[in-house]
């Protein structure tokens, strides 16, 4: 049966033009298509979203995310943070390595309604015996096991190396070393954590290569990628020069306000948003995508700067041509949210810094692949969805 859908009314936010303005979007059969294409067989079956007074954009991405729910200390469910925040796709950064990926397909890809990516750790074990898990060079995965697994599992979408002083111990720069071994043979970016050396970052940035992602970039601790006067260090500033990308991972300790506005005040450059959400980040300080987002609404980004950061820009750093867009024939993933005036509302950074905002980005109604997803409880009543007749 053709499935149809109008949304009509919306403030539709397109990250290709950067513009808000009002118009209708139009669904058929999971794809975008015109609205008159839609209406072609009549007005009969046309299922009708009313998004009065909310925005309307392509489906949120969250690049960086923990879901390895049961088998990892890290794992949240899925859809909790997916799926029910706005965020139709959930990139896992790293939680399983390969000897784990087909528990991760079975137990999380396969039964999530939120569409599951992910970056592969390059330990065969990942983070399923603990968080240093690169401190061990005889358990990083072989070229045939990533060769395998890349050809066998089309949801990897690249290489996940997490290369801080807890993490690696002793080994240093030579996990990232191999990664880059591992990524050049495949043809995969490497997503690539960065926190408390060793390794220093004079190490590990002239090691990343176009479309390599840093992610925890805005990060409040020493030895970032900011000097003290706010500069891009010399290596940061040759990685982006490369085609480097910043990630922002904000998670329980790598998302820093005062980092974030020395950065804006310097630069103009892009970076996409993600959360690095957990089980025990998920109440304070992340929340949620659109919290993480709201922080960075508040910091003075434009609301069609930070929708960009998590559909356009993040669907080009993973190399999903139907995705992050409104182009007619792409995937029909949407994300219907208001920005509500709450009062003034205290946003908390990764180092305890509280900045108070009057406005907070919440989901509203979530569509992947042409289908309504979710709708939250509370605006159900004010969402007017118009069921097939």
């Amino acid at each position: 049966m053709c499935k149809r859908i109008i949304i009509q009314n919306g403030l539709v936010v397109d990250p290709e033009s950067s513009t808000v303005s009002k118009k209708e979007i139009g669904i058929l059969n999971g794809v975008f298509a015109t609205v008159e294409e839609v209406r072609e067989q009549g007005e009969a079956g046309i299922e009708y979203i009313d998004a009065t007074d909310h925005y309307v954009a392509p489906g949120f991405i969250d690049l960086h995310a923990h879901v390895f729910k049961d088998y990892t200390e890290l794992g949240i469910e899925p859809d909790l943070v997916g799926i029910e925040q706005g965020v139709t796709t959930l990139v896992d950064a790293g939680s399983a390595g390969y000897d784990h990926y087909h528990v991760f397909k079975e137990s999380i890809i396969e039964k999530s309604r939120t569409e599951i990516l992910a970056f592969l750790n390059i330990s065969r074990k990942g983070l399923c015996n603990g968080l240093s898990e690169l401190a061990r060079l005889e358990e990083l995965m072989t070229l045939e096991e990533a060769k395998e697994i890349f050809q066998k599992e089309k949801s990897l979408v690249g290489l996940k190396a997490r290369m801080s002083g807890s993490v690696v111990k002793d080994s240093g720069i030579k996990p990232l070393i191999h990664a880059r071994e591992l990524a050049d043979a495949l043809g995969k970016p490497i997503m690539v954590h960065i926190g408390n050396p060793p390794p220093n970052l004079q190490e590990i940035f002239p090691l990343l290569l176009k479309g390599d992602i840093v992610t925890h970039a805005f990060h409040g601790k020493q030895h970032g990628i900011l000097n003290e006067a706010g500069e891009l260090i010399p290596e940061a500033r040759s990685a982006v020069d490369r085609g480097v990308r910043f990630d922002v991972g904000h998670g329980t300790s790598s998302f820093s306000y005062k980092t974030m506005r020395k950065f804006k005040g310097n630069y103009n450059l892009p970076f996409t948003i993600s959360t690095d959400i957990y089980k025990k980040n998920y109440s304070n300080p992340v929340g949620s995508l659109m919290t993480t987002m709201t922080k960075l609404l508040a910091l003075g980004y434009t609301l069609p700067d930070i929708v960009t950061a998590v559909t356009k820009r993040a669907a080009d750093t993973l190399h999903l041509k139907e995705q992050g867009t409104f182009r007619i024939g792409s995937i029909a993933d949407v994300t219907i949210f208001v920005l509500k005036e709450e009062g003034m509302s205290t946003l908390i950074d990764s180092e305890g810094e509280e900045m108070s905002y009057h406005q907070v980005l919440t989901p509203y109604i979530t569509i992947k692949t042409g289908k309504v997803a979710y709708t939250k409880e509370n605006g159900r009543q004010n969402a007017r969805v118009t069921p097939e007749k």
